[in-house]
């Protein structure tokens, strides 16, 4: 028989009370990995810290199911508003179970909890006078014979410089402005394509001009006080500078909450007034006494995890709202918001079906341990990042298998061994322990990664927190290695035994520390450490546990028994890298364009195999009594049109905030701003060396993202044939910034876009001619512009890379 749940846990005096929120994810589709990594991942994450540091937390979320894109679902499968929320709550919940997300309460936005506090809030917004009724243009269709709500239209962007096609007609997701269906050009009805007219209907509208002093006092004393992340702040200041407009809070629909007035009866809520509400009625859900979280503001703390579409909502909106009522509301403390993380080679996108969605995520078998670690470290804090599958590999094998997972099983399995080899799976006792150089040594190192850890983890800084934690099994390693135990356990078995049980505190404490982002693995350590996670897993102040990080042999007591130590990560091979990167590649008509532009790519490739250096200016004499130097510049002509290849000014490089071997910088290639670039050159080139220099880049690639930050060109670079030395491309001194890099003889507009993974450049050669110049060239033509050819200084032989 299963056990009853846990009461509902209250705000308790005298100790920290966390509410945490994500934003409720929309109930018409199946989640992919931006959704999780953006809003109910991080979350959990957060509230999961806030449990091991033995806070008093609650993590509040569900499913928001009011709205047009439900009824237009429904619609699309020929049933009930009802029936589809009902089919995707669950689906939600399961995928949200399998990603060992663990929610206080899940709840949903179409429940009575909901009616009842949003019609509430409604009534006080009416009694303070902050609502006004107005006449609107809204589009009708004359053939579905109805208003069309913002999400049954379609049409073009009319924001300058974005013109994205499909923009939805109360935002568009290409830019992320906020529109109004009537702004759209040329607007369409979702349901029967038929292009609608403006109609004139009544709707009550929030006067936020009017409530704009109050939220402006509590944006700028809490953003601060809250530590808001800098994207919600630019976002939220963006809102501000434009100027705050009264915004509709109903609409001519049927599927939402009603409005409790006789002249708008047969209207509902407007989605984005009542889903943030939801967060209160879903607490309702929760326990009768959701006030006491959400109107006691001097002992609640309230955490809102969203994506960056949806910060207008929460820091605009839904506080105008609650300072419209006149009540203390437990206002929203702090935010924090990712960007967007994007799919190989373009945008997560649910209408659209691309990218890796939450049950496909379960279908390939990789637990879901590995999926947590991977979006978060992977996290889009300040900028996009990219999902690909080669990185998730490379993360697998490399961060958690031989990193992580080798040292735990290293030395858990050394203490299971039995008596003569090992301790006999008993934890030694390891006196003095401090006295011991090496250990003394980790002590402090560990000590200081916790600290990072914490630091982290209270601004809400989730990818640096997972860094510091993985840096203590970094370091874990090299205390294995460098103390050289097997040796010891023979020659020095005090020492051995201090180094052991050391490992094994340290063990522990990854077990603790990386339990909000793996807490499955988590599970599994402590169980091969014989210990319960009810139990063991704490981090907290008054319990000491923080000071033992300064004498990890402190953590498991000597005498221990330990439980059977296993493997805990899998090696994923090459071939499953490419079977999933096949299988969820998107639609048949992208599939069948990427199998276009791979074989047109392998074409290129085919023709410059033949490419090889030049021995001085002898293949040049024989091309001329051949006669083959017309068919030659011929073949020129058909490679070289695609490659659009400038002279740039390296304005200013630094090194990439997240990778050792990778530059970021900016270059003007003659354009009204420069280009954002990420080169793999800082092992080769100085940092000093890579200022205020021209270069030649290849403008035409398309932009890739390089650990979160997006390359816009790429800077040619010459190697020797075992790629030890690397030399940049340069052009002439004075050669004009912008112009485009020809070749001898030839000189033509670029064709096409290149694509990155193509690599043509990969193949053009360095050509070193009789006066001992190395010149880069294709096919033995140089690299010229108008001031001569291009070089490169060093290297002896080599390719263009």
């Amino acid at each position: 028989m299963a056990s009853p749940p846990p009461p509902p846990k209250l705000p308790v005096p005298g100790r920290r009370n966390i509410l945490v929120t994500s934003a409720l994810p929309y109930v018409n589709n199946v989640p992919h990995l931006g959704n999780i990594i953006g809003c109910v991942l991080s979350a959990d994450v957060f509230a999961r810290y806030c449990r091991l540091r033995g806070y008093n937390v609650i993590y509040i979320c569900g499913t928001d199911e009011y709205g047009t894109a439900t009824e237009t679902k429904a619609m699309e499968e020929k049933c009930s508003p009802k029936e589809i929320c009902d089919k995707y709550h669950a689906v939600h919940s399961e995928v949200y179970k399998w990603f060992d997300i663990k929610f206080d309460k899940f709840g949903r936005t179409s429940s009575p909890q909901q009616t009842e506090v949003c019609q509430a809030i409604f009534q006080k917004l009416m009694e303070n006078n902050w609502l006004t009724e107005n006449t609107m243009q809204q589009l009708y269709c004359d053939t579905c014979q109805r208003f069309l709500a913002d999400r049954l239209v379609e049409g073009k962007c009319p924001t300058e410089g974005c013109n994205y096609e499909a923009a939805r007609g109360d935002q568009c997701e290409n830019c992320s402005k906020l529109l109004n269906p009537t702004e759209l050009i040329d607007p369409k009805c979702k349901v029967c394509k038929n292009t609608p007219r403006v109609r004139d209907t009544d709707h009550l509208f929030l006067e936020l001009p009017l409530l704009s002093d109050k939220l402006v006092n509590y944006i700028n004393e809490t953003s601060v006080a809250g530590m808001w992340s800098q994207n919600a702040i630019q976002a939220t200041n963006a809102w501000l500078k434009e100027g705050l407009k009264p915004r509709c809070i109903t609409r001519d629909l049927k599927w939402g909450v009603p409005v409790p007035h006789e002249k708008y009866k047969d209207k509902v809520f407007y989605v984005w007034f009542d889903a943030p509400i939801g967060y209160v009625s879903i607490t309702a859900s929760y326990t009768p006494d959701w006030e006491k979280w959400w109107k006691d503001p001097d002992n609640v703390e309230l955490f809102q995890f969203m994506g960056k579409d949806n910060v207008p909502f929460h820091t605009v909106m839904f506080p105008s709202t609650l300072l419209g009522t006149g009540e203390k509301w437990t206002m929203m403390k702090t935010i924090s918001v990712t960007e967007y993380l994007n799919y190989e080679a373009g945008k997560f996108s649910k209408s659209h079906g691309i990218g890796v969605f939450g049950n496909d995520a379960k279908d390939t078998n990789i637990p879901p341990e590995v999926w947590r670690y991977y979006l978060l470290t992977n996290r889009p804090e300040v900028s996009d990042t990219l999902f690909t599958w080669a990185d998730l590999q490379a993360k697998l094998n490399s961060e958690l298998l031989n990193n992580l997972g080798n040292f735990i099983n290293r030395v858990l399995s050394f203490v299971a061994k039995p008596a003569g080899a090992g301790y006999d799976s008993i934890v030694p006792d390891a006196p003095n322990a401090e006295s011991h150089p090496l250990t003394k040594a980790l002590a402090e190192k560990t000590n200081k990664w916790v600290e990072q850890y914490l630091e982290a983890m209270e601004k809400v800084k989730l990818k640096q927190g997972l860094k510091s934690a993985m840096g203590i099994s970094s370091d874990g390693n090299a205390y294995l290695q460098e103390s050289q135990f097997w040796k010891l356990y023979k020659e020095d078995p005090a020492a051995c035994a201090v180094v052991m049980k050391t490992s094994v505190g340290v063990v522990y404490l990854l077990a603790c520390l990386l339990e909000p982002f793996m807490p499955s693995f988590s599970n599994e350590v402590l169980l091969q450490l014989n210990m319960t996670p009810e139990e063991s897993l704490s981090f907290c102040d008054d319990k000491g546990e923080i000071a033992k990080a300064k004498r990890p042999w402190d953590f498991v007591s000597a005498g221990h028994k330990i439980g059977k130590p296993s493997p805990l990560f899998k090696e994923l091979k090459d071939e499953e890298v490419e079977s999933f990167r096949n299988k969820f590649a998107g639609s048949q008509a992208e599939r069948s364009s990427k199998a276009q532009a791979d074989a047109e790519a392998k074409k290129v490739a085919d023709k410059l195999k033949g490419t090889k250096l030049s021995d001085g200016g002898q293949k040049k004499e024989q091309k001329k009594q051949s006669g083959g130097s017309k068919s030659k510049n011929a073949e020129v002509d058909v490679t070289v049109a695609k490659l659009d290849i400038r002279v740039g000014l390296i304005r200013k490089a630094q090194k990439h905030p997240d990778a050792d071997s990778l530059y970021v910088e900016e270059i003007d290639v003659g354009e009204e701003a420069p280009r954002t670039v990420v080169s793999g050159l800082v092992k080769f080139i100085p940092l000093e060396e890579m200022q205020n220099r021209k270069v030649c880049v290849l403008c035409n690639l398309k932009p890739v993202a390089m650990r979160g930050i997006k390359s816009h060109a790429m800077v040619l670079a010459a190697s020797n044939e075992d790629h030890t030395k690397v030399e940049l491309v340069e052009p002439p001194e004075s050669a004009a910034v912008g112009e485009r890099v020809t070749f001898a003889g030839y000189s033509g507009e670029p064709e096409a876009s290149l694509n990155a993974k193509s690599k043509t450049w990969e193949k053009l050669s360095a050509d070193l001619h009789s006066n001992g110049e190395l010149v880069a060239c294709y096919k033995d033509v140089p690299f010229t512009t108008s001031a001569g050819v291009c070089k490169v200084k060093s290297i002896a032989s080599g390719e263009i890379r």
